[in-house]
């Protein structure tokens, strides 16, 4: 699997984003807070996210732009575990990863953080499937 971030993987329909704050699931891990929603569908991508960086937390573009683009490096070198974990079934997951600390954190600790809560995502949809 490429190692990139495309645009069929990324959260853009405004009905599945309200589908997914509304009447979806929810978990802490700091600094982060994740939504997230599963479907049974048949689909080319089965995983989909959104990620976001609060404006109350970070006033200026510049620092919300830095998270966001160390969130989505994270991601994207470690999605692999997500991937493996649902191949072969006909779920589409969605979820949303918020940051919701209100320092600037290095990107090794936003990394190590994006594999135990992609692990822990995992684990949250084991137990929805029985």
């Amino acid at each position: 699997m490429k190692q990139t971030f495309s645009k069929e993987e990324r959260l853009c329909s405004h009905r599945l984003i309200g589908l997914l704050f509304s009447k979806g699931n929810k978990f802490y891990l700091n600094p982060f807070r994740i939504n997230w929603n599963r479907h049974a569908v048949e689909g080319a991508t089965s995983v989909q996210v959104l990620m976001s960086v609060p404006k109350y937390n970070f006033h200026k573009a510049v620092s919300r732009n830095l998270i966001r683009r160390r969130m989505r490096e994270a991601y994207r070198l470690n999605k692999q575990l997500l991937y493996d974990n649902l191949a072969g079934t006909s779920i589409q997951l969605y979820f949303s990863i918020t940051y919701t600390s209100k320092e600037i954190v290095p990107y090794d600790q936003i990394e190590t953080k994006i594999i135990l809560l992609l692990q822990r995502l995992i684990e949250e949809n084991e137990k929805v499937t029985g």
